[in-house]
């Protein structure tokens, strides 16, 4: 474990499942084994600079952000986070459901639920503030890379409180699949990802699942440690 290792509670479909190499390939990183992955064909030939669109959710793997990146709080450990995960996989909680769509979300493309979910709303919220003990506190360099200035008081307020801003009732899950991209190569790119979507055949995803993942180095991308079944209510 390197001492920089930043950590992160997120959704992550079930490793080959097809939701799971969707996401994985266009993003050409499998967070689970730490492999890169040849982009889809018929993508690299209608976008030449896929690799660029998509180098900034690369970093991450392809996953839903449940508890944002942290650094480990003094006087916890990796172990500790790992039996909190266990514990909190153990207690049964209703599974949401969703209806997935790829759509744009703040400038770039992601699978989104179709619609709200409280029980959705509510898995985010337990897993937010049931970690936030290994969270350490956030450090004036992070706050600032955050933007302040363009948040809301409601999304500062959470960014001081959580260390990140995008929690709560600003909570938005998504998966994203690409970096902000502006119209109208985000309207192509948009179609396209939605008829490659729509050959999958998902009209409901069960978020089932939490999944912990490992940056190692600043640059080094996430990869997963262990991921969980969420037990059933």
């Amino acid at each position: 474990m390197s001492p920089f290792s930043r950590y992160a509670i997120y959704y992550a479909p079930q490793h080959e499942s097809a939701l799971e190499r969707f996401g994985a390939q266009l993003l050409g990183y499998d967070a689970f084994t730490g492999a890169d992955l040849r982009f889809p064909e018929h993508v690299t030939q209608m976008m030449p600079d896929w690799r660029e669109l998509t180098a900034d959710p690369r970093k991450y793997g392809f996953h839903a952000t449940l508890k944002a990146p942290f650094a480990l709080a003094e006087g916890t450990t990796e172990n500790e986070l790992v039996a909190a995960c266990t514990a909190f996989a153990e207690t049964p909680r209703p599974a949401p459901t969703i209806r997935p769509v790829i759509d744009s979300i703040s400038g770039f493309i992601a699978v989104i639920p179709a619609g709200h979910s409280s029980e959705l709303q509510r898995l985010a919220q337990d897993c937010v503030t049931s970690f936030d003990g290994f969270r350490a506190p956030l450090t004036a360099q992070d706050r600032a890379r955050r933007n302040p200035e363009k948040l809301t008081p409601r999304q500062c307020e959470y960014l001081d409180r959580w260390s990140y801003p995008y929690v709560m009732d600003e909570f938005r899950f998504h998966m994203t699949l690409t970096g902000r991209l502006e119209a109208p190569r985000r309207d192509a790119v948009l179609d396209m990802l939605r008829n490659a979507f729509s050959t999958l055949g998902i009209e409901a995803l069960a978020i089932d699942r939490i999944a912990l993942f490992r940056q190692d180095e600043p640059n080094s991308r996430f990869r997963i440690m262990q991921a969980w079944q969420l037990a059933a209510a």
